[in-house]
């Protein structure tokens, strides 16, 4: 098939005569593996050498079998595994002239003029000062005469790209590290865990994080477990915080809760630079207080562990990008990260982007704690700015008194974070002045009247909840219009927040179209995304997604270890998802999957027999276990039972089958963090808006909005969070299977088939713009959008 003229493909690119090493450098964080593995096979791929440098920089220094030729199969059952099998050391000697020339000597050796990094800032810097001298350090091996005059013009370049591995993402440039989501992870399945404990007790928690330098993994934990208080170091508490916090510790406690939790990152300080350390912030709670009180230190235990779903799927796009960046370079190409923005993959200058992270620690020093906030970037002002909107309730006679009344609900299928979505627009909505009401069961119960109002302490304890709280169904509204009209009425509501999946887009192209019989539908109306499926129009991702996602990673894990030590295995995993194949794509990815059947890609007998062949030839030669996805709906014929029979019968005498279908263990158990954290922050986001528009919509003592951007979904697009009416999303929706007609996903899905070891083409339209992270910043801070 012939390929569209717009689209940049990247066959025009070709590693042939390229030789590209990949190293570990600093801290270890869940995912380099997943990086490392995609370099090694997207690099094989186009056809250069790739090479593994055992135990980062030492390894490149020390040269021998350190630095050894990587194979397809050499990364092979690493996708799963935490830390860096490859090693990571701190190198004093690579800091030193003659260490920086022993490594390029030993790179030399075997043709490598292309390096992968995969670490921090100091890693990076490191390795950009390798470039730099790369000339001077060839001319002094000629000198020496450890290396011919002719390797100088062969060898004249080193090209440098960087991906940040980092668990406390605290690299300016980019949205979210590398390992950074599993740290996330870790804290949260602790925070859950001694939440029951501390329920029990009536106890008061302090729990210390990782971040010397950043607060971020503080900051977010916080945000996502509903913490009492945080303590980080780019934000210290001011003057007097000691009675302030114990203040809010005991009004908690006199609403009814029966815990405390409070967050404090390693690094926290105060306002004028005194470490505040965990036992500090607990003899102060007993001191004033009186409550029992422990402190958990959590430690190493965040680098450790399985990486997430997230993580690996970052680290594998950041992989295929940084072979594409090193494939694309000239001698005038500066060293670029590779960086994620929002949802889509970018590239930055390196240098840039560590003396922007080099500025903030200097902000800091200087005490200029509102500069070192902005400089690290939009993702952690927004979660400041949310966090101390939800967790400081303001006293009665401090909120603004607006006279409206907001209602909130769920509809549709449950979807993890849901719950957390609630929460925020409950609190968010109160702050604004406004009176909350929560609709039991959906719009089934809207019509029934299952209406109550809703208060701050009523959300309490709701982020770490899966499910749905208020209840959900699929009901539509359109046949239950005047009854709905009636309780809207008896309610006097005056604004809707709608939050579910496809069914919610439906609801509100119902009620938009009763606007033309009904005026009590004129009002502000807002839909958050929220399903497993992720099959909403207008949006990128959807809250409960990721959650999906992890249980199915989860579960492919222990299915493929459940074969280790056995014969060759191939194992047939059945998704959920209705038509929509994001879960079996994106989840295919992150297992390391060998195919995956979605009805957005048709496929036939041809294509199963192909996948059949492909796979028994991979396990002849190498791999003992394979995996295959197929979404529910994929194709009403080639069922989960045939393609397990046709893989038995194929496969007999290579490898046997077993099928599993995961079924609705996806939409179960707690939210992760990333689902937590974007359903609180998108649904503060909602609440802002439709205060907004109540205020531009109330004349002559009404609230009248009947216009079409008075009825939007909040979805994100790419690099930020966008308000679309959901009129002008009929045309991109195929209602019949209930899918978006363009789906961003699908251009991952070339990715998945290389790592595989298919043949195919990847779109790379995207790719190679490298951008500025001073523009960058002051472009998109207006929006403060993205998560």
């Amino acid at each position: 098939m012939a390929q569209p003229d717009n689209k940049k493909f990247f066959e025009n690119l070709t590693g042939a005569g390229k030789a590209i090493a990949v190293l570990t450098s600093g801290g270890d964080a869940q995912g380099m593996n997943a990086a490392v593995r995609a370099v090694v096979r997207m690099g094989i791929y186009v056809g250069a050498k790739v090479y593994f440098i055992h135990e980062g920089y030492q390894g490149m220094v020390d040269g021998g079998d350190n630095i050894k030729e990587a194979t397809w199969e050499s990364v092979s059952s690493m996708l799963q595994v935490g830390g860096t099998v490859i090693g990571s050391a701190r190198c004093k000697e690579f800091r030193t002239h003659e260490g920086r020339l022993k490594a390029a000597h030993n790179l030399v050796q075997r043709g490598i003029t292309n390096l992968c990094v995969i670490g921090g800032d100091g890693s990076l810097t490191g390795a950009n000062l390798f470039r730099e001298e790369w000339s001077g350090l060839l001319a002094e091996l000629v000198q020496q005469g450890l290396i011919e005059e002719d390797a100088v013009q062969r060898y004249s370049a080193l090209h440098i790209v960087g991906m940040v591995g980092s668990i406390d993402n605290d690299f300016c440039g980019t949205d979210m590290t590398i390992g950074t989501d599993s740290a996330l992870h870790r804290i949260i399945e602790v925070v859950d865990a001694i939440m029951t404990t501390a329920q029990s007790h009536q106890r008061t928690f302090v729990l210390e994080v990782m971040g010397r330098h950043c607060g971020y993994l503080a900051l977010v934990s916080a945000l996502a477990c509903g913490a009492d208080w945080v303590l980080i170091p780019e934000m210290p508490p001011e003057d007097g915080w000691e009675e302030k916090m114990c203040e809010k510790l005991s009004a908690t406690r006199s609403r009814g809760s029966r815990l405390n939790i409070i967050i404090v990152a390693e690094g926290a300080i105060d306002r004028h630079g005194k470490a505040i350390t965990s036992s500090t912030v607990k003899d102060l709670v007993v001191r004033h207080l009186g409550f029992d009180t422990r402190v958990t230190i959590l430690g190493h235990v965040q680098r450790g562990g399985t990486p997430s779903a997230f993580d690996r799927i970052l680290a594998s796009r950041m992989g295929v990008e940084a072979v594409l960046a090193l494939l694309e370079t000239t001698a005038n190409t500066a060293a670029c990260v590779v960086s994620l923005c929002g949802n889509q993959a970018v590239r930055l200058p390196l240098m840039e982007c560590v003396q922007m992270t080099q500025e903030v620690q200097k902000a800091m020093d200087e005490k200029k704690f509102e500069e070192a906030v902005r400089l690290r970037g939009r993702s952690f002002e927004n979660n400041l700015r949310t966090y101390k909107l939800l967790a400081h309730r303001k006293p009665e006679s401090e909120l603004p008194q607006s006279n409206f009344n907001v209602a909130v609900l769920n509809v549709g299928a449950p979807a993890a974070g849901m719950n957390a979505a609630v929460r925020s627009a409950v609190r968010v909505g109160i702050s604004e002045g406004h009176k909350m009401f929560a609709i039991n069961d959906g719009f089934e119960g809207f019509y029934k009247g299952q209406i109550r109002e809703i208060k701050w302490g009523d959300v309490g304890g709701w982020t770490g909840q899966g499910g749905s709280l208020l209840g959900t169904k699929r009901t539509l509204p359109a046949k239950h219009v005047d009854k709905i009209a009636e309780q809207m009425r008896k309610y006097n509501i005056n604004a809707l927040l709608v939050i579910g999946g496809f069914e919610a887009v439906e609801c509100l192209l119902q009620l938009y179209d009763a606007r033309a019989t009904c005026e009590e539908f004129c009002i502000p109306m807002c839909m958050l995304p929220a399903t497993i499926s992720n099959n909403v129009p207008g949006t990128d991702l959807s809250i409960g997604a990721d959650t999906a996602l992890n249980a199915i990673v989860e579960t492919c894990d222990r299915i493929k270890q459940s074969a280790s030590g056995t014969k060759r295995r191939v194992f047939i995993i059945e998704t959920m998802g209705g038509y929509c194949g994001y879960l079996a794509s994106v989840g295919g990815l992150a297992a390391g999957a060998d195919a995956a059947y979605i009805y957005e890609e048709p496929f036939d007998i041809r294509d199963l027999q192909s996948n059949v062949e492909h796979l028994t030839e991979k396990m002849k030669t190498s791999i003992q276990r394979g995996l295959v996805l197929r979404n529910e709906n994929s194709n009403e014929n080639y069922t989960t039972d045939f393609i397990y029979q046709l893989y038995s019968e194929e496969g007999r005498g290579v490898f046997d089958c077993r099928k599993n279908v995961l079924g609705h263990m996806q939409q179960g158990g707690a939210p992760s963090p990333f689902d937590r954290n974007f359903g609180t922050k998108i649904s503060a986001k909602a609440m802002q808006w439709i205060s907004k528009k109540l205020k531009e919509s109330y004349r002559q003592g009404r609230v009248f909005a009947n216009t079409e951007d008075s009825a939007c979904l909040l979805g994100m697009r790419r690099r930020a969070l966008v308000f679309q009416p959901v009129v002008q999303l009929k045309e991109e929706t195929d209602f019949v299977h209930r899918i978006p007609k363009e789906q961003w996903w699908l251009k991952l899905r070339p990715l998945m088939k290389i790592l595989a070891k298919y043949k195919t083409s990847y779109d790379v339209s995207d790719s190679g713009q490298l951008e500025h992270v001073v523009c960058n910043r002051t472009k998109e801070s207006d929006t403060s959008s993205a998560i």
